[in-house]
């Protein structure tokens, strides 16, 4: 039986329907929202995983080219691998799911979203997560609660609910809110063009009633053909074992989880968890790792003890202290700018380079085909933590790491008109303890102004942290790693002096209040301000000059009519342009003409080629010219570069001129007068015209043979 609810949500109508398409899976949800549609499909396994001491939980967006009416690129004309946006969206529906699946759930589950269609107005990112949690809720999986989620804009200062596209592009924010029935807040995503924090706070509160609004429709859908839940299984655990490990490791782990130092402290807990292992192998045989698992979950207790009864943290700090900054820049000669910002023990390599407009990474979306001209890479290799592990492709961490941080830095990168430069930032971390992508921000933003970038101002970023029993909560500034594995939350928030550009909030629990989001925001703000003063206290400003090994981009716009012009016949004039004087020539269908070159001088002789070719001829002005061809009834003058006019061979003299070869011929340079252009673009030239004027011009031939004796006498 099909079962189908709907609502009119911002002004369109918003879907959920069950029991037509993918009937074998656990659980089936048709979301459409005007034009956009897709299938969530969530299956789990008939058994748990015994091997693995973790949530087996995976989420794939995929979107088919069909739903925009296209067929893919390339040789296999089919969908490959996820794109960035893809993962992207995978990870923003994972992160408010994971945390609500009971304890000790250890069956694989997979969630699939399926974009079928796309209006090319809604994006189906957000569809996707609360078809998941539709998908979910009618499933006999035990997932407990549903998820509502919705998009906010902020448009000439009013909020807009669940903006396109097109609004979206006039939106100073992009924000994201995933939240339960009663109000909790459980993931927050956003870009913003320098937001305060009230207003996000605003905007956020204004979410959850949308939030609540699509809760009910699920609920709905539940009531009306939602499965008997399987029963949560009961994590047990052996209190014998658990209480020898723990009478054995709790003071040593105590007073490791004191050690400030990152790999101090972890050598001494693995230190423990052989000691202990040493001691109970022969009571408990072949539960070696059992007893690492008490012993880890004995360093949790310890490490939220320490905080929310001591009010002290693994490195001694207090709960809203930074750890110490480093900033360096100028560190690699031959790049076009790089920085190095040290936290504590994380750090980052930030290396901006400059290319030209044939640079841009061309993206090919359902919305459509854009290119690209600002892009941020992350990369997290297995030495920043003193790992090994094999190189591969990007993981999707780091891809949706470097994706925070473009966003973050995006609202500050000047415009093309003012900085016709391809932008590519690349992160290497070194080191991680902790808040790596936001260390990306702030070396990110420290390598734009580096090379010469004007950026109009600094964007850094911070992670705030929580731990939280009961009524007793405790936020954590810039948390270490330590304190994001034992912790509830991650909240990473960058910004410039002015506001927010952008936040993404990662929850262990089921849900917090707006009012503990709100004083996160402040917290962080407080924090962000210190570093951004660190960072001045390094470099304040851009520098004034580019790396001298960037390349110099000169723009200019002609008549689109005069592109043609420029290229010449198949590309003839173009191409001599380039070679001659070495510089890069990228020309856009308005006119505009983007010129590269490393050396200045080379630039600016390009620069000057085109505009003489792109020059308007002047009535009355004189040109140097060439004699391209002689006719009967005149010669054909290359006056400017690829433009020729005719003199007649009435104009080609003072007096009758019989035959025009008697005066020109083919390469003969001549001075020739514009003195008209007819309605067709034809040029008409005159030699005698400046013949006459350099006669009238001339002295008189008393003064011409005065001043030939002079120079005669001179001579003798």
């Amino acid at each position: 039986m099909i079962h189908r609810v709907e609502m009119e949500w911002a002004g369109r109508i918003l879907s959920l329907e069950s029991g037509r398409v993918a009937r074998q899976a656990d659980g089936a949800v048709l979301v459409r929202y005007a034009d956009t549609v897709v299938l969530a499909t969530v299956v789990q396994s008939k058994e748990p995983r015994e091997d693995v001491d973790f949530l087996p939980l995976t989420v794939e967006f995929r979107e088919r080219m069909y739903a925009a009416g296209k067929i893919p690129g390339g040789f296999f004309k089919r969908e490959g691998k996820p794109s960035d946006m893809e993962v992207l969206a995978s990870r923003m529906i994972d992160r408010p799911i994971r945390p609500l699946f009971p304890e000790g759930y250890r069956n694989e589950v997979q969630i699939m979203v399926t974009v079928l269609s796309s209006d090319q107005e809604n994006d189906a990112d957000l569809l996707g997560l609360i078809g998941a949690s539709a998908a979910l809720a009618i499933s006999p999986i035990p997932f407990p609660e549903v998820i509502g989620a919705v998009r906010m804009g902020l448009v000439d200062g009013q909020f807009v609910v669940n903006p396109t596209f097109s609004e979206l592009e006039d939106s100073s924010l992009d924000l994201v809110v995933a939240g339960l029935p009663d109000g909790k807040v459980i993931m927050l995503e956003a870009g913003a063009r320098e937001v305060p924090e009230e207003q996000m706070v605003e905007a956020i509160r204004l979410a959850q009633d949308e939030v609540k609004k699509v809760c009910d429709l699920q609920e709905e859908l539940v009531r009306a053909c939602g499965k008997e839940k399987a029963p949560i299984p009961e994590v047990s655990i052996d209190q014998e074992i658990w209480e020898a490990v723990d009478g054995l490791a709790r003071e040593e782990v105590r007073r490791a989880s004191m050690i400030p130092g990152k790999l101090e402290r972890q050598k001494a807990m693995d230190d423990i968890v052989r000691k202990v292992w040493e001691e109970l192998a022969e009571r408990f045989p072949d539960r070696e790792s059992e007893v690492a698992r008490i012993i880890s979950e004995i360093e949790r207790e310890e490490v939220r003890r320490m905080i929310l009864e001591e009010g002290r943290r693994v490195d001694g700090r207090s709960t809203d202290e930074l750890r110490p900054i480093t900033c360096e820049v100028g560190l690699l000669p031959r790049t076009h700018g790089s920085a190095l910002f040290t936290r504590g023990e994380t750090q980052a390599l930030a290396v901006t380079t400059l290319g030209t407009k044939m640079d841009e990474q061309k993206i090919e979306a359902l919305e459509g085909e854009s290119w690209k001209s600002y892009m941020l890479h992350y990369n997290f290799p297995p030495f920043c933590v003193g790992e090994v592990r094999p190189l591969r492709g990007p993981s999707r961490r780091e891809i949706g790491h470097g994706a925070l941080a473009e966003r973050a830095i995006q609202p500050v990168i000047p415009s093309e008109e003012i900085f016709p430069y391809t932008i590519r930032i690349v992160s290497d971390i070194l080191e991680s303890n902790g808040s790596s992508s936001m260390a990306t921000v702030c070396a990110g933003s420290l390598s734009l102004m580096d090379a010469g970038v004007p950026i109009k101002t600094a964007v850094a970023g911070v992670s705030i942290g929580l731990v939280k029993e009961g009524e007793r909560e405790v936020l954590l500034t810039d948390i270490a790693g330590a304190e994001d594995h034992c912790g509830d939350m991650d909240f990473k928030v960058a910004g410039t002096r002015d506001g927010i550009t952008a936040i993404q909030m990662d929850l262990k629990i089921p849900g917090i209040s707006l009012d503990l989001v709100a004083r996160a925001l402040e917290q962080a703000k407080n924090a962000r301000m210190e570093i951004l003063d660190a960072m001045a206290r390094t470099l304040a400003r851009p520098r004034e000059e580019l790396s001298i090994y960037a390349p110099r981009i000169l723009t200019l716009h002609i008549k689109p009519s005069k592109i043609g012009e420029v290229i010449g016949p198949g590309g003839r004039v173009i191409r001599e342009i380039t070679e001659k004087t070495g510089a890069t020539i990228d020309i856009e269908d308005d006119g505009t003409v983007f010129i590269a070159a490393s050396d200045p001088s080379a630039g600016e002789a390009a620069k000057e080629w085109i505009e003489r070719i792109v020059a308007e001829p002047e009535i009355g002005k004189v040109y140097e010219g060439t004699v391209t061809k002689v006719v009967p009834f005149g010669a054909f003058v290359e006056f400017m570069p690829g433009k020729e006019g005719l003199v007649h061979i009435s104009e080609l003299d003072i007096g009758r001129v019989r035959q025009v070869a008697d005066v020109v011929k083919e390469g003969d340079k001549v001075s020739v007068k514009v003195t008209g252009v007819d309605e067709q673009g034809k040029v008409r030239l005159s030699r005698k015209a400046v013949l006459e004027e350099q006669l009238k011009n001339a002295p008189p031939v008393q003064e011409r043979v005065k001043r030939f004796i002079r120079e005669d006498k001179r001579r003798r």
